[in-house]
């Protein structure tokens, strides 16, 4: 095996919206589990604290429980929220595999509303390329949710 067969490429999921709503609101429907539990999946244990663990529940698939496993890492209030995102088992390939990633929510005011930026991060090639292509479909549907209980905060 050469040098090149061993290098992983990684790739990240972008998602950049601008929302007719104030940071402040936005970031409500951030860091509050119950509005989370709306927009994506209910979270068990988040609180929006540096280095809080906390698990979201999808469907399982072979050795994997469905469990994701966050931890937070970064909390600047209004401006971003970053968090480990970790889940699958070494013996699935494809859906379940192995992800060990990082999701960060960015806010930054613009005129009329703010710009939110969700960068999903560490997505390694060829392993979670099944994840990548799901989760690239997924993260734009949660904005688009997110989108809409933010618009009921008003």
């Amino acid at each position: 095996m050469n040098d090149a067969a061993l290098k992983t490429e990684r790739q990240e999921i972008v998602v950049d919206e601008v929302f007719p709503h104030a940071p402040e609101t936005i970031w409500k429907a951030l860091t509050n589990g119950e509005l989370i539990g709306r927009w994506i999946m209910v979270p068990t244990g988040f609180e929006p604290v540096k280095g809080t663990h906390f698990t979201f529940q999808t469907t399982p698939a072979g050795a994997w429980d469905g469990v994701i496993h966050c931890q937070v890492l970064e909390v600047i209030p209004n401006e971003r929220l970053t968090y480990a995102w970790k889940g699958g088992h070494e013996s699935n390939i494809g859906y379940g595999a192995p992800l060990d990633t990082v999701v960060t929510w960015a806010l930054s005011r613009v005129e009329g509303g703010t710009r939110l930026r969700l960068v999903h991060s560490g997505f390694i090639t060829p392993t979670n390329d099944s994840a990548f292509k799901t989760m690239s479909g997924g993260w734009t549907k949660v904005v688009q949710k997110l989108g809409t209980v933010v618009g009921e905060l008003r």
